[in-house]
């Protein structure tokens, strides 16, 4: 078989140097035509959803509600924070209307907790006992409220309060020392250069019915939180599909942070995740890209030592990038976000059969062999185990066909045709370029740092090499026991970056987790009967439905709303929102007289530390004020900070004072229509009762939910049952793999032992980088998995070239110093160089890509130039 491809090929060989210019020509026309029809027909879908197969039964359930909610998929989440919760509520509110007004970036935007239908209904969500509360609270500041409705400006403020410590006004029983605490606060704040609104919300309503304030652990000060959820358009045609709405999002949160610099708006979600992993992989392969180039034109100079034969490895190189590209065109039209790393196998792999013709040929040349001659001697010497190489590589790739990982699969088919072209090329074109660029006057490579002992190591020490890869493989298989896969994708990227920092902070939630899971039911009752299931689990949170947002026992609830509607409700219609601005610097003066007296009366009312803690920071204040240029905007502003929320409070107060008796029907659309599909099916949302950065109890949630339904989806349950797909998925194609490869092995060389010295170290090497990424705690995860099929491809290309080589050498040769061993040096070296820089990129994927195919590069050179021929028995 083996004489006749040689023979078949020498004959080949011939017909190309006898007009090579032709054939050079027509590969040139070739890919003058593939470039455009590439150019114009192979697209780019940039869509994870379509990564794994869509039967696969969480891709189905997933399907199931993005065809029932398709409002919900795909969005962008932003989360407002505000040092009040009015201001948290007024920027989320301009937010949401200006992404609403872009219509053309913004399908739909919906903030979940603030809509002018909870507005009004808030007050029926509290507990009895919490609402009683607020309208005891309410109803001891009502002469506070109609006063300031009557008086709206800093010396109303100050006079009213003033009155009540100096006891003159006995009519005005509600608390006032936390107002004057907060007024301390923003005066404090205004002297540090920081003007900060006080929160009348805070101390009207003690921040009912608004959500739970947030602490930030760095800075150890509380926040408020809202969170905005948009749905923009994509664009998966694109390389950034995202990319028109998130920009325009960016410059509209910049714009509103810009009127308020106490406020931010941060931008996480999915869609927003996998936005800056495309720009995290793109500047990161930018500047890996320009770094293996550099390496790589350094690491091919070094093996060639020719500039011909680096301009003629360039040409083939570039030739076979277009080929495969109109191939990939061709057979499947579309290039996902795995398949577009074809380039880098490519390169990775392609450029080795190029690089293995050329040190033959040169060797060829050195020996003093006509050009014709070396030509033919070097694709003799190499034709062949090419060949197999090339057919047992395909084999790798194209087992991944048949799996569900779609995104590799159609990886499979590109690169696995694109290794035959590659061979074609580098057997044709190559040949070619050689007869009309013609290397001479080229001498022996002969490395003088390697020493004798190092080329006689293999042989010398094989019974020792044999031990120790038999003790090394034995401790490796115990090690790989705690081999783990990390199937959640948010440690692939950037941890330093918006988007992950800012999801990474909200999966500490209880109940604004992006984690929650999603169940689907035919009714109400049936999801009710889930509702209760689910909330026996203690992963679980919390269960909402379309029922959770009637509110209970609405009749009492009324009944004292109504109560305080007739209170306040004529005060707070009345209030003129205009501030009325007086002199602000004679009303602070005349209210410090009064903390003075109120200090020296030693008023029952506030304590004594209060009273003298707020009166040296007027005077503070003051003092500082007056020596500024401008003392009147200093006063101006203060009232602005202390005053300037109160109209917002009001209005939401006076709102929330028409709430009127509802139902399940009574809902609006623009609620239900987040709970109810068009087609009737109900949503229950399941929230995570854990951190759900923790894995175990993200495991932990998804397992015990699932247990209860088994058609529930969301992210948590994705990754597990992707990460799941994935590892069946590699594990079904490198065992179809290997078992083709080893037939195929069989068969040509017609050997057990032959074969068992080819597979035997990629069996050493693999089990080895295993091991390894296990003690460096470098788990497989879904980018770095990409690697293994290209370290397949290289280990058995190592093994098959150095048996063919070994057992062809003459008895005045070195396997060690051959030019198969400079090849697969050099070629190794050239793919190290082409991904390892990923090691050093901010994208923990690309990180753990690059590491895993550095170690696993190291040890295929290793056990191929040391365990092999170690274990050949055939000494030098």
């Amino acid at each position: 078989m083996s004489s006749f491809f040689n023979t078949l090929l020498s004959w080949c060989e011939r017909q190309i140097m006898r007009c090579p210019w032709t054939l050079l020509l027509l590969s040139l026309l070739l890919c003058g035509a593939s470039l455009p029809y590439t150019l114009k027909n192979l697209e780019i879908n940039t869509n994870t959803a379509e990564m794994l197969s869509p039967d696969l039964p969480f891709q189905q359930n997933q399907a199931r509600l993005n065809q029932a909610f398709p409002q919900d998929a795909d969005t962008i989440i932003f989360v407002v924070d505000a040092a009040t919760p009015e201001e948290t509520s007024q920027a989320a509110g301009k937010l949401a209307e200006q992404l609403d007004n872009a219509k053309d970036r913004f399908d739909s935007v919906y903030i979940p907790t603030d809509n002018a239908f909870f507005q009004q209904q808030s007050l029926l969500y509290l507990d009895q006992n919490d609402l009683d509360k607020l309208a005891k609270k309410l109803t001891d500041a009502q002469p506070f409220i109609g006063h300031l409705a009557q008086n709206y400006h800093l010396e109303g403020l100050f006079g009213i309060i003033g009155q009540a410590l100096n006891r003159h006004d006995n009519s005005l029983p509600m608390n006032l020392n936390p107002i004057l605490i907060a007024i301390d606060d923003t005066l404090k704040n205004q002297l540090n250069g920081q003007s900060h609104y006080l929160s009348w919300q805070n101390i009207l309503a003690e921040n009912k019915p608004n959500t739970d304030d947030y602490k930030d652990a760095g800075a150890q000060t509380k926040f408020n939180r809202t969170i905005v959820i948009a749905k923009p358009k994509m664009h998966f045609d694109e390389m950034l599909p995202a990319d028109v709405a998130l920009s325009a999002a960016r410059e509209i949160s910049r714009a509103i942070m810009a009127e308020n610099p106490s406020l931010s708006i941060r931008i996480t979600g999915e869609t927003a995740l996998e936005h800056e992993e495309l720009e995290s992989v793109s500047k990161g392969a930018a500047f890996a890209g320009l770094l293996s180039l550099i390496l790589v034109c350094v690491i091919q100079w070094m093996a060639l030592r020719s500039i011909k034969l680096l301009i003629a490895t360039s040409i083939v190189l570039v030739m076979g990038l277009i080929f495969t590209a109109g191939f990939a065109a061709i057979s499947v039209g579309h290039l996902n976000v795995i398949s577009i790393a074809f380039a880098c196998l490519y390169i990775g792999l392609g450029v080795d059969y190029a690089i293995h013709i050329c040190l033959h040929y040169r060797e060829g040349r050195a020996e003093g062999l006509p050009n014709s001659e070396a030509i033919l001697v070097s694709i003799r010497d190499v034709g062949s185990s090419l060949f197999l190489c090339a057919l047992s590589t395909a084999i790798g790739f194209l087992a991944f066909i048949p799996t569900d990982y779609a995104g590799v699969s159609e990886l499979g088919i590109i690169s696995g045709g694109g290794i035959f072209i590659g061979l074609i090329i580098s057997l044709t074109v190559l040949p070619a370029l050689f007869c009309v660029l013609p290397v001479n006057h080229v001498k022996p490579i002969r490395s003088p740092l390697i020493s004798a002992f190092i080329i006689d190591f293999p042989f010398r020490f094989a019974t020792g090499i044999k031990v120790v890869s038999l003790l090394l493989g034995i401790g490796a298989c115990f090690v790989l026991t705690h081999l783990t896969f990390d199937n959640n994708p948010i440690n692939l990227r950037d941890p330093n970056s918006e988007s992950v920092s800012t999801i990474k902070e909200l999966l500490k939630s209880k109940t604004e987790s992006p984690f929650a899971l999603t169940a689907l039911a035919n009714n109400l009752e049936a999801a009710d009967n889930i509702t209760t299931q689910l909330e026996q689990q203690p992963s679980v949170h919390e269960v909402i439905t379309l029922a959770s947002f009637v509110a209970k026992d609405q009749g009492e609830k009324l009944d004292t709303i109504e109560d305080l509607n007739l209170m306040l409700g004529g005060q707070l219609e009345n209030f003129d929102d205009t501030l009325d601005s007086t002199n602000q610097q004679a009303a602070l003066i005349k209210f410090n007289e009064a903390l003075k007296r109120a200090i020296i009366e030693k008023s029952p009312d506030v304590p004594q530390q209060t009273l003298e803690q707020l009166h040296q920071r007027i005077e503070a204040f003051m003092k500082h004020t007056d020596a500024t240029q401008t003392p009147t905007a200093g006063y101006i502003q203060l009232e602005k900070n202390i005053l300037g929320l109160l109209p917002f409070t009001l209005e939401r107060l006076r709102t929330s004072l028409t709430a009127m008796p509802f139902g399940l029907d009574d809902l609006p659309k623009y609620i239900s229509s987040h709970w109810v599909s068009a087609a009737g099916l109900y949503r229950v949302l399941i929230t995570p009762e854990k951190d759900q950065n923790n894995p175990e109890n993200l495991k932990e949630f998804a397992t015990q939910v699932q247990t209860i339904n088994n058609t529930i989806s969301g992210l948590p349950i994705i990754n597990q049952a992707g990460g799941d797909a994935v590892v069946k998925a590699f594990i079904q194609a490198f065992s179809g793999a290997f078992i083709a490869i080893v037939v195929l092995l069989l068969l040509m060389y017609r050997s057990v032992r032959k074969t068992l010295l080819v597979v035997m170290p990629l069996l050493l090497a693999a089990l080895l980088t295993g091991a390894t990424n296990v003690l460096l705690d470098n788990p497989f995860n879904f980018a770095n998995i990409i690697a293994l099929p290209l370290l397949l491809g290289i280990g058995i290309d190592s093994s098959i070239l150095i048996m063919h080589r070994h057992h062809s050498i003459g008895e005045d040769e070195n396997l060690l110093q051959s030019s198969t061993t400079r090849g697969i040096i050099f070629s190794s070296v050239t793919t190290l160089c082409s991904f390892s820089s990923l090691a050093f990129t901010a994208h923990q994927g690309m990180a753990s890509m690059g590491l895993l195919l550095a170690i696993g590069l190291t040890f295929t050179v290793m056990c191929s130039l040391i365990v092999l021929p170690a274990f050949s028995g055939k000494s030098i």
